[in-house]
């Protein structure tokens, strides 16, 4: 567009040729004069003076009428140039050697090029050899300063007016201008104007056919029939004239549209505003906001949901009246919205339940606790045990429920390690036939060669089994429940549930049941926390939850495929754990505690929470070693650094305001490297990973415990740093 407005401005300055040089002479001619009178006053006189002036005043008159100025033909050409290049007429400007010199969007559009890329000359920019021969004439003649215009065809019924005109400087400018071509086969026809109307000329890049004369008649076109939305043409009433193949696909209906009215093919509750949108659109009104469409069924009876735009149509005779709809199907759209609503609510019940799991570990620490000491007191024969046991035994109950609610969180303290899974099923297939009971059988297959995978085995096994469980309570009158292992390769990515699973290398665990199914509304919703379609009191409805927390915290994924009355199958995705064959660590058995758990050892108690921490310590005490404590990090580094004391161990919750127990025991292991630690953990993972504690010497202890499990691990780890 530089370019040509420059040619036009050329073209307003001094001309070329003869009157350039006259033009230089007169003014020549006149400083001559002013020299002659400056130099020879008394001779030039009041003769020369007058001549001098004469001369100046042409001068000034000649230069005001060659002068360049933008008036007001300049204007309508920078207009003319402007419109053009906006126009769908392929357009370039070429220079001496037939370089393009500038182009608008649809030259490049035709010749096949980017934005970027440099566009070729006008001869190279139409392929095929009817247009070779005449874009090889019109560059001979530009070249020789002639104007000339030629046509040739380039699809049947369509032609390209190929025109070029000489500018300055041997420059040149070409139009390529589309037009139908005068024939007597049938012409394409692209909307609704009657075929003896002239038909409106499209822009070059498109390819254009026409249609046999069986389809005259026809309204929609090629170009609206094949296209990926549903498109019709209604009457103000709703009468649909015409309509595409993907609006009847929509609706599940094979035959022709035609003659229907566009309110019956949705639903009752959606007519209403169907038709006053239609209404709208025939009577002229534009920029109509769409309606959604809900609860329409497919051919395959999936729901399905969309939305309908409408627009006013008139006519090349300028009749309106009419409309015209578009309808997107957005049900792929609408579910993946669900998907993700779906997984930020999970994730927020998750935030909530680690939350509130960690406060309420702290109380159950200390209830549990307490009941024990009573118990110490008060044996079975005394009126109190009962009471006493109640509490304890409901105490361990909320203990285990908060248990599932860290596991759904993913917010639980996991020790995961590279396991071979095949081993781990089969320690677990002899309990779950136990489990299972009388009338059901259960089938292992699990395959010789599977990949370690890293995982927390005692959470993994925990997984297994309340799929198991679901599955003997989904099969009242008997049944199979099947568990197989394999390998599987994703060579893509896929959706699973409201997660999207990379491609790579998994190992599948399968368990499958023959019982009842499920509904796919059930499915959207077994995962979620206290959902369950149990009778009330047989269950809490949060193992389903558990079992997808302790999935997603071992990196893996969980899907389910149900069919009422035709079983369920659960599918459990961990990836492979590439690793030398020496790392795999066999199943350990639980480690012999010896029963003597007094000791007289010095031990550092860290705990934010007091009643937890009195506990703690006196429990301690009671098995005979020296506590000391710290109710902060802060106060904890000032014990250590005290040289008063040696320290064998150090107990420490993971939670505390300022600083936590894995920055203090960071800030302890620089000063004493070998210390070994107990982490009272209600949830640290999350903790751990951040601060990277992977020390051989960090060890574990889950709230809530009682007085037997914290002895017990305290001794297990005094032994272990002793050796």
């Amino acid at each position: 567009m530089s370019t040509a407005k420059s040619v036009i401005t050329a073209g307003l300055g001094v001309p070329k040729g003869p009157w350039r040089w006259a033009s230089i002479g007169f003014v020549l001619l006149a400083l001559a004069a002013a020299g002659l009178s400056i130099a020879a006053p008394q001779v030039a006189g009041l003769a020369g003076y007058a001549l001098l002036f004469g001369i100046a005043i042409l001068a000034m008159l000649f230069l005001f009428a060659v002068w360049p100025r933008g008036g007001r033909a300049t204007q309508d050409a920078l207009r003319i140039a402007e419109a053009a290049g906006k126009a769908n007429i392929a357009w370039a400007i070429t220079g001496e050697g037939g370089a393009v010199l500038d182009c608008n969007p649809v030259y490049r559009r035709m010749a096949g090029v980017g934005e970027t890329e440099t566009p070729p000359p006008p001869e190279l920019a139409l392929a095929g050899e009817p247009s070779a021969a005449v874009l090889y004439r019109l560059s001979r003649d530009a070249a020789e300063g002639r104007a000339r215009e030629e046509s040739f065809a380039v699809v049947p019924g369509l032609e390209i007016v190929a025109a070029v005109r000489p500018l300055p400087d041997k420059q040149a400018a070409w139009w390529f201008t589309p037009r139908l071509a005068a024939s007597t086969s049938p012409q394409p026809i692209l909307s609704r104007v009657p075929a003896s109307q002239p038909q409106p000329v499209a822009t070059v890049a498109p390819a254009l056919v026409a249609l046999p004369q069986s389809r005259q008649s026809e309204n929609i076109g090629d170009l609206l029939r094949d296209a990926p939305m549903g498109v019709a043409f209604t009457d103000g009433s709703g009468v649909i004239s015409d309509a595409n193949t993907a609006l009847a696909n929509f609706f599940g209906i094979s035959g022709m549209l035609a003659g229907r009215n566009f309110a019956t093919l949705v639903e009752a509750s959606d007519r209403a505003q169907v038709m006053g949108l239609i209404a709208k659109a025939a009577g002229g009104e534009t920029g109509l906001k769409a309606v959604e469409l809900r609860g329409l069924k497919s051919a395959q009876g999936e729901e399905r949901m969309a939305e309908l735009f409408a627009s006013p149509l008139i006519d090349a005779g300028g009749t309106g009246g009419k409309a015209v709809l578009y309808l997107v199907d957005v049900s792929e759209q609408k579910a993946l919205e669900t998907k993700f609503a779906q997984s930020q609510k999970m994730q927020a019940v998750g935030q909530l339940a680690g939350g509130v799991a960690h406060d309420f570990n702290n109380l159950l620490t200390v209830i549990i606790g307490n009941c024990e000491f009573l118990l110490m007191r008060h044996q079975a024969g005394d009126p109190s045990f009962k009471e006493i046991n109640e509490v304890h035994q409901n105490a361990l109950r909320a203990a285990a429920l908060v248990s599932q609610l860290l596991a759904f969180s993913r917010k639980q303290t996991m020790q995961p390690k590279v396991l071979a899974l095949g081993e781990v099923i089969g320690e677990l297939a002899q309990m779950l036939r136990r489990l299972v009971g009388e009338g059901i059988s259960l089938t292992v297959e699990r395959d010789p060669d599977l990949w370690p995978v890293h995982a927390d085995e005692a959470q993994l096994g925990n997984a297994v089994i309340n799929l198991v469980v679901n599955a003997r309570d989904a099969m009242p009158n008997g049944g199979t429940v099947a568990i197989k292992t394999a390998n599987q390769t994703v060579s893509q990515s896929s959706a699973l549930g409201t997660a999207i699973m990379p491609a790579g290398d998994y190992v599948r665990i399968e368990v499958a049941d023959t019982g009842i199914g499920m509904s796919k509304e059930v499915q959207s919703k077994i995962f979620d926390p206290f959902f369950t379609t149990k009778p009330v009191g047989q269950g809490t409805g949060l193992g389903l939850a558990t079992v997808y927390g302790i999935v997603k915290q071992s990196g893996g994924f969980i899907t389910v495929d149900s069919e009422v009355g035709e079983g369920t199958s659960f599918s459990i995705y961990l990836p492979r754990r590439k690793v030398e064959a020496g790392e795999i660590q066999p199943a350990e058995a639980a480690p012999q505690i010896s029963r003597d758990v007094t000791g007289q050892d010095t031990i550092l108690l860290v705990e934010d929470e007091e009643a937890v921490r009195s506990f703690a310590a006196r429990a301690l005490r009671m098995r005979g070693y020296h506590v000391l404590e710290a109710g902060g990090g802060e106060e904890a580094l000032e014990i250590v650094k005290s040289d008063e004391v040696k320290i064998d161990l150090i107990i420490t919750d993971v939670v505390m305001p300022n600083m936590d127990g894995p920055t203090m025991v960071r800030h302890i292991k620089t000063l004493k490297p070998g210390l070994a630690v107990i982490f009272m953990s209600g949830y640290a993972e999350e903790a751990f990973r951040r601060n990277d504690q992977n020390s051989e010497d960090i060890h574990f202890l889950p709230k809530p415990f009682g007085l037997k499990q914290l002895a017990a691990k305290v001794k297990e780890v005094l032994a272990g740093s002793a050796g």
